[in-house]
């Protein structure tokens, strides 16, 4: 897909209620009743995770139709070493615009350029039905553990992809997603300020929720 009136480009602090409430959108009522993931964007802005150069959004004629953030991350290798990696999303692209092929050009561009920053290696959560198109594979071929999962417990939604060849060869640990996913959990009331702050929703309880 190569339009010429597509173009994908770092955020700017002018995006970034925008960014939000396409988040929100992007992301209302799919995991959960409502969402929280605009909050956690939102809230890693702030965050030493946080990496700006590696936040980009997607425009089609001008408009805003797909974001992505990237932030630092950790395995802890079960030789003791803290390994570098980077943690991704959330990812989103506008409703209007989804199953077009705008989500995996934004996350294969976002991918090159991570790595042209030296990121080894990305994991994350997600569905393999689309990220295994981009090169991601189950984090479990590589023995990275996702932390607090019981063993033997379904792992198939923790992704990794190394970004650099050979980056994760001889390592085995366990992987945790920086604090800042969490946000909304521990900070529950300023999250519910910060969400009145947009267009009222109503909240849906649906078939496939994850929470």
């Amino acid at each position: 897909m190569n339009e010429p009136n597509v173009i994908i480009r770092r955020e700017t602090e002018h995006d970034y209620r925008a960014v939000e409430n396409l988040v929100r959108e992007s992301f209302w009522n799919v995991y959960r009743p409502g969402c929280t993931e605009h909050y956690v964007l939102h809230r890693f802005r702030c965050d030493p995770d946080f990496i700006p150069e590696l936040s980009f959004v997607m425009e089609k004629d001008g408009e805003l139709i797909g974001q992505n953030i990237f932030v630092r991350a950790a395995i802890r290798s079960d030789d003791g070493r803290s390994v570098p990696v980077m943690a991704m999303g959330p990812i989103g692209i506008a409703p209007a615009h989804k199953r077009q092929g705008y989500g995996k050009r934004l996350l294969d561009y976002s991918l090159e350029k991570a790595a042209a920053l030296g990121c080894g290696a990305v994991c994350f959560e997600g569905n393999i039905d689309f990220y295994g198109k981009s090169g991601f594979t189950f984090a479990s071929e590589f023995g990275i553990r996702y932390h607090d999962l019981p063993e033997g417990a379904d792992a198939s939604f923790f992704l990794c992809k190394e970004l650099l060849p050979g980056y994760l060869s001889g390592v085995t640990g366990v992987y945790a997603p920086p604090e800042g996913y969490f946000a909304a959990e521990r900070e529950a009331e300023a999250f519910e300020r910060f969400d009145a702050q947009f267009p009222p929703r109503e909240k849906q309880k649906l078939p496939g929720q994850l929470f």
